[in-house]
């Protein structure tokens, strides 16, 4: 009897535990050691949502239901939009939009349709481990319908970049169900890069909001400074290592997945899910907006923080009554802005004290030189210049560290920084030349019919003896870069 109280009161403080834990654990416990982003860097997000937000619109000129200060696009540069009834299923709906002003060529998709059966169909087209990647693991009908969209969409992108002077950034866009297609769209253009007129890797971006999981760690991290993930606060869907498939299943009865996803992942080590080749994350840098505080009411002014995590890459789930509609697009979009405004706000602030403080020590250093000169002729050290406000790691070094880290904990198909930066100055250099007529390309390389992204897709892969894909790496195959 003893013995069976003690084994009772164990079990219950061991669960009371448990749930407190759990219940405690709020949405910027993920963020709270990353840097704030600036300014500058996340400039770019609000503008990207209200894009996204603009394919649901039938007629720009005479918007259904506009965001705070409306959608603040032109819409005589609207080049193409694209509706279900084009897509037949392959895809959600897109359009694609050339931003003079900014100097971007952006292709903006919108996210999942609960009332369309092909949108299920895209997600359901998967399994553990079905399609393998460019030494990963990517979801299968995500990058069916990014390959689709390439081959439908590749030559127009490449006559405006042309058109435009070969100076404008190519942005991929999409949120929900679109953010993951637009990752593996920037995925495979990254690649072949060519295709596109030589378009350098640094003009292109890719804006995943409320991200899908849908590639394996060691490609969310290689594809980090391509790649730039935006999370509102609680938002499920980024945190869900569940497929996708099996969450839009259970769309109906949220919340009671997201309890046995919760406490399932409790008893798997953090080891053996970095282990799994198989295990598929969020894409590229994060950036999490935090604007809710645990124990507090209401909402804070938002901050935006960012990394490029290896380990710890949003992998609880948060039980909050937010975590759907933080999903949304229109919240995301109307914090965003917040956000921006807030951050620009603070580091001005910063700044303006920084200017203060050096005019008040050069002041103070002038009168005591000039007290030192009438008391002493002797050599006065000056205090070094007040240096400016930085950020204590580039995002450049951020990314190499990630990569860094990515192998030394051993992560599957994981590739070092050197790897990485090598073939890409290289592929830069080759770029640039084709661009200037130094060294052009065959003919027989750009076939006149177009570019068919999926023969492209095959030909990074053979069939081992054992029927298994297997990365090809003969020299006739376009390597990756």
């Amino acid at each position: 009897m003893t013995l069976s109280c003690g084994v009772e009161c164990f079990l219950l403080l061991g669960c009371s535990r448990w749930a407190w834990k759990r219940c405690t654990y709020v949405g910027s416990d993920d963020s709270e050691t990353w840097p704030l982003a600036t300014p500058d860097e996340f400039e770019p997000v609000p503008k990207v949502c209200r894009l996204i937000l603009a394919v649901y619109e039938p007629d720009l000129r005479h918007p259904q239901f506009p965001p705070d200060g409306g959608y603040r696009l032109n819409p005589d540069w609207v080049l193409k939009r694209v509706t279900y009834e084009h897509t037949q299923g392959r895809s959600p709906p897109y359009l694609i939009y050339a931003d003079h002003d900014r100097k971007e060529i952006v292709m903006a998709i919108r996210g999942l349709n609960l009332a369309k059966e092909s949108d299920y169909k895209l997600l359901l087209n998967n399994r553990l481990g079905m399609q393998m990647f460019d030494g990963g693991y990517v979801h299968h009908g995500l990058l069916k319908s990014a390959v689709w969209l390439l081959n439908e969409e590749s030559e127009t992108l490449k006559r405006v970049w042309e058109e435009t002077g070969r100076e404008y950034q190519m942005i991929f866009a999409g949120h929900s169900l679109g953010s993951g297609v637009a990752a593996l769209m920037a995925v495979v253009v990254t690649n072949h890069r060519d295709r596109l007129g030589g378009i350098p890797r640094s003009k292109l971006r890719c804006y995943a909001v409320a991200p899908a999981r849908c590639m394996s760690l060691n490609l969310a991290v290689k594809y980090a400074d391509v790649i730039h993930s935006i999370v509102l606060q609680d938002d499920f869907l980024p945190r869900t290592a569940t497929p996708l498939e099996d969450i839009f299943k259970s769309i109906f009865c949220l919340p009671c997945l997201i309890f046995l996803v919760c406490l399932r992942d409790t008893f798997i080590p953090e080891g053996r899910k970095l282990k799994d080749p198989r295990r598929l994350y969020a894409p590229g840098r994060m950036y999490h907006i935090v604007e809710r505080k645990f124990c507090r009411c209401g909402r804070f002014p938002p901050q935006v923080r960012t990394a490029i995590p290896v380990d710890g890459r949003f992998e609880h789930i948060v039980l909050s009554c937010n975590a759907t509609s933080d999903h949304g697009i229109i919240w995301i979009e109307n914090e965003a802005e917040k956000a921006f405004e807030a951050s620009a706000l603070c580091f001005g602030l910063i700044f303006q004290a920084s200017l203060l403080y050096g005019m008040i020590s050069n002041s103070l250093n002038c009168w005591f030189q000039q007290i030192m000169r009438e008391n002493k002729s002797e050599t006065i050290t000056v205090p070094p210049k007040v240096q400016k406000l930085e950020r204590s790691q580039t995002i450049e070094k951020e990314h190499k560290d990630a990569l860094q880290k990515t192998v030394s904990l051993n992560i599957p198909h994981a590739i070092s920084a050197a790897d990485e930066t090598t073939p890409n100055k290289e592929t830069e250099t080759e770029a640039a030349g084709s661009g200037n007529g130094d060294s052009p390309k065959p003919e027989t390389e750009l076939s006149t019919r177009g570019t068919n992204w999926d023969e492209l897709v095959e030909k990074l892969f053979k069939r081992s003896e054992s029927g298994k894909l297997v990365l090809n790496k003969e020299p006739n195959t376009p390597q990756i870069q």
